[in-house]
């Protein structure tokens, strides 16, 4: 059975995917709170992480919305190598390097109880 992880309010959780959603940078505290080492997350999929819960029209909307070139926001349920999970709330927008290449940041801090209740009705999650 799994279990929720608290984390420290003040980890910033940073990553980075290519074009198609493969990890390309991971923070340290990214890798603290995944339980996954870097090496196993450069060049998988960002879904690594993604928790059964997590409605897949969550992620279809963040993705139209970072390939038109915006910003998404919104409450997310992780799952850590271990199987436990956490929320978070996140901030991914994409960025163009010099030489053409389009990569995706994410920012994702703790959130807030008011916040966790409203992803929960808002995705019809079960806790």
């Amino acid at each position: 059975m799994s279990k929720e992880i608290i984390f420290n309010k003040d980890m910033l959780i940073v990553s980075e995917t290519d074009e198609k959603g493969y990890i390309t940078f991971a923070n340290d505290d990214f890798c603290k709170i995944s339980g996954y080492t870097l090496n196993e997350l450069i060049g998988k999929p960002h879904n690594i992480i993604r928790h059964k819960d997590m409605p897949s029209f969550a992620f279809k909307n963040l993705w139209i919305t970072l390939k038109a070139g915006r910003v998404w926001k919104g409450i997310v349920k992780n799952r850590t190598k271990d199987g436990n999970y956490y929320w978070v709330n996140a901030t991914a927008y994409p960025s163009k390097y010099i030489d053409g290449r389009i990569r995706y940041i994410s920012i994702r801090v703790k959130t807030t109880q008011k916040e966790l209740l409203t992803a929960i009705e808002q995705y019809n999650i079960k806790v």
